[in-house]
């Protein structure tokens, strides 16, 4: 009879802490729910319910005139109810425009869906991403893309915000004094590579006040993320530290590496083997799980996109034991997420098979190496490289892409999960809908009709001529493109005669196969569309980017034909093409700053709305502004401007216009001279097969302007979209059409 009481103790110890959890499960979804749909959420009841074995799960079920939304975690939760707005009330939440206008009375699904996901990881987020797209957002921006993450299935995102802080309080305990650490430390635009080991010092030093903002909001993201049931992805120690700790450590092994694509000083990297790298590696992960806690994911990229300063599989193996070993002896449960980018086998060969987790970022490399050897992996897609804006992707691979994988289990061996890993984000929502939803399936749906569904909730209704201009693009800028190359326009690219792209991995549109005119009838189709769906802030923007993405295309063929009518010593005809080649950017800038989405006046705001002082607000545009054109500081050897290429409000007028400008100008004048003594394009061009810092005069002074333009704060861009989208839509498409009626097949 004894044990009777004891039994009772016992529940009512347990009973307690169960309905905690449950209160703290219901309390970050419920959230969730009224953030989203604040006017509906009393519509919605969420429960907790176990994983199907090792298999995540969401539940979508009537209950009288509620809808219950169940899941293992509230990643699935959120998951459920996006799969209910998008299946059950053709709403959606996206980068580009909401739809979500929801019926007064929302409707109860008919019976139970129960769906599992085969994918046990669902990452998200390149460090690239922290840059291109994030380097200016406050805690609004980020509670509003946590939401999108948890709808779309993610539970294991990267969360490098704060790392600055912790790099502070380690070097602080190793001889650097702050305004050493600072100068270390690159501007907040360029942490991305500053974590991947890449680079140090550039554009900074970086302000304390920046320093101590972002514990703040590494910490709200990471409380948000844990709230929702992710694992966040932290930052390991990889060796990499810097320069001047070589002086601070005289004893210690530190080698200086190669400088990264001409950016900066170079970097330098600790021996495995020496006593001080167990040391700071300790110490870095202690400070890191002081400030930012641990759910034992560290990523550790040693040498991405550059070699050891030791050549040799011995020195990578020792490496790779290095990050592993002193990462467990603070966290035991340590697992070593590694991207396969740079992948070296010595270095993966070296950690426990069970303690790494690879992330193949375009699911590119697992065939090459046997599945990594046997190691877990995720497999993924990047799509978009530094921001460029453009329209495409292919659609049908991207549904297809995953289920292949899943479907070759005796070759993807260790296969459990997928990611995206854009450079930069809030474009194609298409593309990215695609890759998240396929989270929750096994088989590739057919495409058209997924992308039917899709249209369903990005316009709220249906309608055949929209449906018509969507099958186009099916075909065009989300078929099959030939190409692997992000698509750019000239406009973008470095003045030339012969503009072979504008980034440097890049290619202009005319690489692409697929008629350029095929666009302009899409473009025809969509803008049919009834009121109803022009209404739509999704419809407005998809009208202004298929708009930009036929006017980008249209100005190929016109720089083309502007340079024939040099080459050929037509004064006339190459002056009436220039004209109509810059009037057409001018249209072009009115277009794209109709939607807050291509507005570099927003960026450049959003950037030195973070400073505490005149200086700072300085500092933040400098960065802001280099980021996207020259890259990094000026070296008459760079070869990483205009890699984003954006083709931005304000950036068209006020920088890619301006360049032109100067380039006509100099060949008007060129011209006057006898056509023996004319300018001829020889040898300008770099290895990236466009035209260098140094190339000629001409060239020179170019770059020298780019920089200078880089380092100006004394112009006001907007902020904010300016006039109708619909209007000025219409107005550049009529403008335009006669000129894309004679230049486009």
């Amino acid at each position: 009879m004894k044990f009777i009481p004891k039994i009772i103790l016992y529940l009512l110890l347990i009973i307690p802490a169960t309905n905690a959890l449950a209160s703290d499960f219901e309390t970050g979804t419920q959230a969730l729910i009224k953030r989203v749909i604040p006017k509906h959420a009393a519509f919605f009841q969420v429960a907790e319910i176990p994983a199907e074995g090792d298999k995540d799960i969401f539940e979508i079920e009537g209950k009288g005139n509620k809808i219950v939304l169940r899941g293992n975690t509230p990643v699935e939760v959120a998951s459920a109810l996006n799969w209910y707005l998008k299946y059950y009330c053709h709403a959606q939440r996206s980068w580009c425009g909401d739809n979500m206008d929801l019926p007064a009375k929302l409707p109860i699904p008919a019976k139970k869906v129960r769906i599992t996901s085969p994918y046990k990881d669902r990452v998200y987020l390149n460090y690239c991403t922290f840059n291109y797209s994030m380097s200016w957002w406050d805690w609004e921006r980020w509670e509003r893309e946590i939401d999108w993450m948890a709808m779309q299935g993610i539970n294991m995102p990267l969360a490098i915000t704060g790392q600055e802080a912790v790099w502070q309080n380690t070097l602080r305990k190793y001889g650097m004094n702050d305004e050493e650490i600072r100068s270390f430390l690159v501007g907040p635009a360029y942490f991305a590579w500053q974590w991947m080991t890449n680079i140090e010092s550039i554009n900074g030093p970086l302000p304390q006040n920046w320093i101590d903002r972002s514990i703040v909001l590494g910490q709200q993201i990471l409380s948000r993320e844990r709230q929702l049931g992710m694992k966040p992805i932290l930052q390991g120690f990889t060796g990499y530290v810097p320069i001047k700790l070589m002086e601070k450590q005289p004893q210690a092994d530190i080698r200086k590496k190669a400088v990264w694509f001409y950016v900066g000083p170079g970097t330098a990297q600790l021996n495995p083997l020496d006593p001080l790298y167990a040391r700071m590696s300790k110490t870095f992960i202690e400070e890191q799980t002081r400030l930012f806690g641990t759910n034992h994911i560290y990523a550790a990229d040693p040498f991405h996109e550059g070699k050891a300063p030791v050549a040799g599989d011995e020195y990578l193996a020792q490496v790779g034991k290095a990050i592993y070993t002193t990462t467990a002896s603070v966290d035991p449960k340590a697992v070593i997420a590694m991207q396969t980018w740079s992948m070296q086998k010595a270095i993966v060969q070296s950690i426990p098979p069970d303690r790494i987790l690879m992330l193949d970022l375009n699911a590119s490399k697992w065939k090459g190496s046997e599945a990594f050897w046997g190691r877990p992996w995720v497999g993924g897609i990047i799509h978009n490289f530094g921001g460029n804006t453009a329209m495409g992707g292919d659609l049908d691979a991207v549904l297809a892409a995953y289920p292949d994988i899943l479907n070759q289990p005796e070759k993807s061996k260790q296969f459990q999960g997928i990611g995206m890993f854009p450079e930069a984000i809030e474009h194609n929502p298409i593309i990215y809908d695609a890759a998240a939803e396929m989270a929750w399936r096994k088989e590739k749906p057919d495409t058209k009709k997924w992308m039917d569904d899709y249209l369903l909730a990005r316009y709220g209704s249906s309608d055949e001529k929209v449906s018509l201009a969507w099958d186009t693009l099916l075909h065009t800028t989300y078929g099959k493109s030939g190409i692997v190359t992000f698509m750019e326009s000239s406009i973008c690219a470095r003045p030339a005669l012969k503009v072979n792209g504008a980034s440097p991995n890049g290619a202009l549109n005319s690489e692409k196969k697929y008629r350029f005119k095929s666009l302009w009838e899409a473009l025809v189709l969509l803008q049919q569309a009834p009121v109803n769906i022009k209404n739509k802030a999704t419809y407005r923007y998809d009208l202004v980017d298929l708009t930009r993405q036929c006017l980008a295309d249209l100005a190929i063929p016109m720089q083309k034909e502007m340079a024939d009518a040099y080459r050929n010593g037509d004064k006339a005809v190459f002056a009436k093409t220039a004209k109509e080649y810059l009037s057409l950017m001018d249209d072009f800038d009115e277009l794209l700053g109709t939607r807050k989405e291509f507005l570099l006046g927003k960026w450049i705001a959003d950037a030195r709305s973070i400073g505490k002082t005149e200086a700072e607000s300085d500092l933040y545009e400098k960065n802001a502004r280099a980021l996207i054109t020259i890259w990094g500081p000026y070296n008459e050897n760079a070869i990483q401007y205009d890699y984003s290429a954006r083709q931005w409000n304000g950036m068209v007028k006020d920088f890619y216009k301006v360049r032109w400008q100067k380039f006509i100008d100099f060949l008007t004048l060129e011209l006057q001279k006898e056509e023996k003594d004319r300018y001829k394009e020889e040898k300008i061009n770099h290895r990236f097969n466009r035209p260098s810092n140094t190339a000629n005069d001409f060239y020179k002074a170019m770059a020298k302007w780019e920089a200078d333009w880089s380092e100006r704060n004394d112009k006001h861009f907007n902020n904010q979209p300016k006039g109708d989208e619909i209007k000025t839509a219409v107005q550049v498409y009529q403008k335009w059409l006669p000129a894309a009626n004679r230049l486009l097949k």
